[in-house]
């Protein structure tokens, strides 16, 4: 007799509720969210991202190690010409260090800054010092081998995610997602 009421009530109660949905049904929640962080970039500003993100539309490229750089810079030329194009996107660069740096933060920012002698590179060059694990499990970063590159709108969504150096094909995918996101009637 139990087992017929408690059948019952968990019906009634899941008839009762909505179905979870994305906010947007649209923007697959595979991709996850941007978590909520806080860094300076190169020139001293504090950032609280993803509200501090100045685009409507914005490219981040996440790296973890000091030799990725090269495979960040791999993607400049597209992100260049994309951004000159696009009013609404902006590009962000951020270095992503565990915690127990922010003792010697100075001198690792200190050290990037004087390597960097574009003012522009440096003021979208955000440095995190944080807690990576629930970083990455809130993007769905399988590791720290690589680097990430992430379309995310002001509101945090991740509408596109790829990994590693630049390539054609994710460079197309990423320049065609851009213009559906810019476009009066995109996808947000």
């Amino acid at each position: 007799m139990l087992r017929p009421t408690i059948y019952a009530l968990l019906t009634a109660t899941l008839a009762s509720r909505p179905l979870a949905q994305s906010p947007d049904p649209r923007v697959p929640d595979d991709l996850g969210r941007f978590p909520r962080v806080e860094g300076s970039n190169l020139e001293g500003d504090r950032f609280v991202l993803p509200a501090d993100f100045g685009g409507e539309i914005n490219v981040v490229l996440v790296a973890f190690k000091r030799e990725q750089q090269h495979d960040v810079d791999t993607w400049m030329p597209l992100l260049k010409r994309i951004a000159e194009a696009n009013t609404e996107l902006r590009v962000y660069e951020l270095p992503t260090l565990g915690r127990r740096y922010r003792l010697i933060r100075s001198f690792i920012d200190g050290g990037m800054r004087a390597g960097i002698p574009d003012r522009a590179v440096r003021a979208a060059t955000v440095t995190l010092y944080i807690d990576k694990s629930p970083f990455r499990r809130a993007l769905g970063l399988r590791d720290e081998d690589r680097i990430y590159v992430l379309l995310v709108d002001r509101e945090g969504r991740v509408h596109w995610r790829t990994e590693g150096a630049f390539d054609a094909k994710a460079g197309a995918e990423l320049e065609s997602m851009v213009l559906r996101l810019a476009s009066p009637e995109g996808d947000r």
